[in-house]
Order: structure tokens, then C-alpha cells, then sequence
């Protein structure tokens, strides 16, 4: 028979209940995070004057490209207004700004769909019943071997030939969706593996099951420590979206060729579209970023 004193209590388990506070951030490398530091040394003074040398390098690099690149626009004519002057124009901003909200539905979706599954799929992989973890184990290891652009042909060309048909949007997303949560998958479980054993045992020790423990216990602490590999996934997928030519489906990208190839301006509509594609990269980033300090921030509080 037990008695209080056998009990876990709460104080004994710091790690659980209350997380170690970030470690104070200064100088150049307050924008790494304490989960990102964690992945490799901080650098010293010589490995900084290293990386100091190698970004301005690399900037001049860029510059010289970037300005060779303009001049032989200007040589060849490219930076003409008349050449430009159609993206002033409403119709055509009309155009690529339904294109635009074409790439962000599929973002969207795909993202609302592989998120929770990729979860699923690390969760059953983990799962101590081989019915489980055999299943998510192929399921994941085929998944990360087909290439994307092959698995979309295959629902484009296959599923017509045995009958099934549907939609242009869902013949991008679902196939989209199927990739990146395996990809997800293993990202989720990586950042179960890399959490201390102590986790796991001292919420079993609370009396909490296998699952329980999973769910309120180590995801989420494993998604915290995953979370800029979670982010750079979740970016990608407004770049898979441009794979939807193969569809024919309208996202921004197979828009943007169709109207250079109307107006004699694909260079043109190439570089308006891959200026677009930066400034949602850098949206996304910067509000990934800020999702990542308020989950860090509540942690900490917790």
C-alpha cells in the first residue's frame, strides 16, 4: 500500500511542470533561438570574423551578379517601360491577384491537412504496436522516395483510367498533402527522440498512459523543438504549389506564363512573380518567427 510520501509531487518534476528558462541572448546572436542554439556551437571571436568575411563576401558576390544581370537587360532591351507598363495595368493586377490567392488556397489546405497527419504518422511510428509503427513506418519511407512531380502524374493520369475523377485543385493538393506529411512525419518524430527519456518517465510515473503522455506531454514540447524545421517545411509548401501547371491548374506561377506568353513578356512576368514569391517567403518567415517566440514565451511562463 502506498503512501503521500511515495507519491511524485509536482516539484519533482522540474522538467515537466516548469521548463528551464531561455538562456539571456545578446550581441548579434539574439536572433537564434535557445532551441536552434542548441544544434550547434556558438561560434568565437575568430569564427565570427570568419562569417563576418564570408557575408560580405557573398554580398558583393550578390551585387556584382545582380548588376550584371541589369545591364544586360538594359543591352538587350528588357528594361524598357513599354516592356513593364502592363503590370500597372487593373485587369492584369486583377489577374495575377486572383492567381495569388489560388497559390495561397493551396497553401492553405495543404498545410491545414499535413500538419495534423505528419503528427498522426510520428505518433504511430512511435507507437510501441508494430500494427502501428509498421504501417506509418512504410507509409513515410515510401512517401519521401516518390518524387512529388511523379506522385501529381499519377493522380493526374491514373485515377482517370480506373474512373475516378476529381477536381484540378484537390489533383494538386492531395498529392501535395501525401509528401509533406511524411516529410512532417519525421520531423515530429525527430523531435520526440531529441527530448530527455526523463520527459516521458516522469509523466508515466504521474500515472499518465502511453498515449496521454504523447499527446499532452512530449508533442508538444517536441513540436516547440521542431519548430524551424516545422517552419522551413511549411514554406515549402507555397512552392510546391507552383507544380500546378502540371494540372492545369491557375496558380500564380502557370498564370504568370500563360500572360508572357499572351504579351510577348515572360521574362517580365517571371520576375514581377518571383518578386511576389519573396515578399510571401519573408511574410511567412517573419510571422513563423513571431508564432515561434510566443510559443517559446508561453513555455517559459508554464
Amino acid at each position: 500500500m502506498t503512501t503521500d510520501s511515495e507519491v511524485p509531487s509536482l516539484e519533482a518534476l522540474p522538467e515537466i511542470v516548469a521548463p528551464s528558462a531561455p538562456a539571456p541572448r545578446t550581441g548579434w546572436l539574439s536572433s537564434i533561438g535557445q532551441d536552434d542554439a542548441a544544434l550547434f556551437d556558438v561560434p568565437g571571436p575568430r569564427g565570427r570574423r570568419r562569417i563576418a568575411i564570408a557575408t560580405v563576401v557573398s554580398t558583393v558576390a550578390i551585387a556584382g551578379l545582380f548588376a550584371l544581370a541589369l545591364r544586360q537587360f538594359a543591352i538587350n532591351g528588357q528594361l524598357e517601360w513599354s516592356k513593364w507598363e502592363l503590370f500597372t495595368q487593373w485587369p492584369v493586377i486583377r489577374y495575377l491577384l486572383t492567381a495569388l490567392w489560388a497559390t495561397v488556397q493551396v497553401t492553405l489546405v495543404t498545410g491545414a491537412l499535413a500538419v495534423p497527419l505528419g503528427a498522426v504518422l510520428a505518433l504511430a511510428r512511435l507507437s510501441r504496436s508494430p500494427l502501428l509503427s509498421k504501417p506509418a513506418t512504410l507509409y513515410v519511407e515510401v512517401l519521401r522516395a516518390i518524387p512529388l512531380l511523379l506522385l501529381i502524374y499519377a493522380f493526374l493520369l491514373g485515377l482517370p483510367s480506373t474512373g475516378i475523377r476529381i477536381p484540378l485543385f484537390w489533383q494538386l493538393v492531395i498529392p501535395i498533402t501525401l509528401t509533406n506529411a511524411a516529410v512532417l512525419a519525421e520531423i515530429f518524430r525527430a523531435g520526440v527522440r531529441a527530448l530527455p527519456k526523463g520527459q516521458s518517465e516522469a509523466a508515466f510515473a504521474l500515472g499518465l498512459g502511453y498515449w496521454p503522455t504523447m499527446r499532452l506531454v512530449v508533442l508538444p514540447q517536441a513540436v516547440r523543438l521542431s519548430a524551424p524545421a516545422l517552419i522551413s517545411q511549411i514554406i515549402r509548401l507555397l512552392k510546391d504549389s507552383t507544380l500546378g501547371y502540371v494540372v492545369s491548374y491557375l496558380e500564380l506561377l502557370a498564370s504568370a506564363r500563360v500572360l508572357g506568353e499572351f504579351n510577348h513578356t515572360v521574362l517580365q512576368s517571371f520576375v514581377v512573380v518571383a518578386a511576389v514569391f519573396i515578399v510571401l517567403n519573408l511574410a511567412l518567415a517573419a510571422l513563423a518567427a513571431q508564432l515561434e517566440r510566443r510559443i517559446g514565451g508561453s513555455a517559459g511562463r508554464h
